[in-house]
């Protein structure tokens, strides 16, 4: 079974709404498109790097369904987010210390050096340097799918720009596709997944809609991680020989079902 590989951060998050939703919480692209994947049917690895403070992570029980072969132990504190969100799910705010993140890319090139011919999906946000990472990723015949995050998106986009034709699969929202129709002509991209919330998510392929699906309705308990979940879900359907709508009517019903979810708490360590 091809393995999916998944560069980017997996981190300590706080959530904050208005409605005093949210909390503290354990979140980082790299772990939800790898959990999504892996409920999908398909085996993931994160490509990260963890501090001291999540190195028992790869022994919680309730992640240890992920190949955790591709991570990263270094000394410091992990990445941490602050995410303040408005009663719509819309990012108000986002406060970051990237902390031993910072080596992130310099792992993610030694990996991607080591497994030439690799699945990656590449979580196109800071600290990660896209063009290093997307340039290596082009030069061999690694397969390699990449998402964005809207805070950081419209300068990742104009990073990655050169190598997204190459590119599987390409994920963004509404507002960093606008971004994205400004930077690339979308006519040369292969697939390209558009979410916009609880209205329907649609597949653009070589500037042709192709496919669209509208997610369950559901109460929003948490949003953060929601496009990170149909990502890892979308790609998992793909790779099994899904058709792009059949892949797309699971990703949605799978982001529903999370955003409707309790949130991953950061798991205790094992005594002893």
């Amino acid at each position: 079974m091809v393995r999916l590989d998944v560069i980017g951060n997996i981190s300590r998050d706080l959530t904050r709404y208005p409605d005093h939703r949210g909390g503290v919480r354990l979140g980082g692209a790299a772990l939800f498109v790898s959990l999504a994947a892996t409920k999908a049917g398909r085996r993931a690895a994160p490509v990260c790097v963890l501090g001291n403070d999540l190195a028992h992570l790869p022994e919680a029980p309730s992640l240890d369904t992920l190949d955790w072969s591709a991570r990263l132990q270094a000394r410091g504190t992990s990445t941490t987010f602050d995410l303040e969100y408005d009663l719509q799910g819309e990012l108000v705010e986002v406060r970051t210390d990237y902390g031993v993140a910072e080596a992130l890319t310099e792992h993610a090139l030694g990996h991607a050096s080591t497994h030439p011919r690799a699945t990656f999906h590449v979580c196109c946000r800071r600290p990660l340097d896209v063009e290093a990472v997307l340039a290596q990723l082009a030069q061999t015949t690694a397969q390699f799918s990449v998402d964005f995050f809207l805070p950081s998106a419209e300068a990742m986009i104009r990073a990655a720009a050169p190598w997204l034709s190459a590119a599987g699969t390409l994920f963004v929202n509404a507002s960093e596709y606008l971004l994205l129709d400004q930077a690339v002509d979308c006519d040369t991209l292969r697939e390209v997944v558009v979410t916009d919330g609880p209205r329907a998510a649609v597949v653009h392929s070589f500037g042709r809609r192709v496919a669209s699906a509208v997610p369950p309705p559901r109460y929003a308990h948490e949003v953060s991680g929601a496009g990170d979940t149909l990502a890892g879900t979308y790609l998992a359907h793909r790779l099994r020989g899904a058709t792009i709508a059949q892949a797309l009517a699971e990703a949605t019903a799978a982001a529903a079902r999370y955003v409707a979810a309790p949130s991953i708490p950061i798991p205790a360590p094992r005594r002893g």
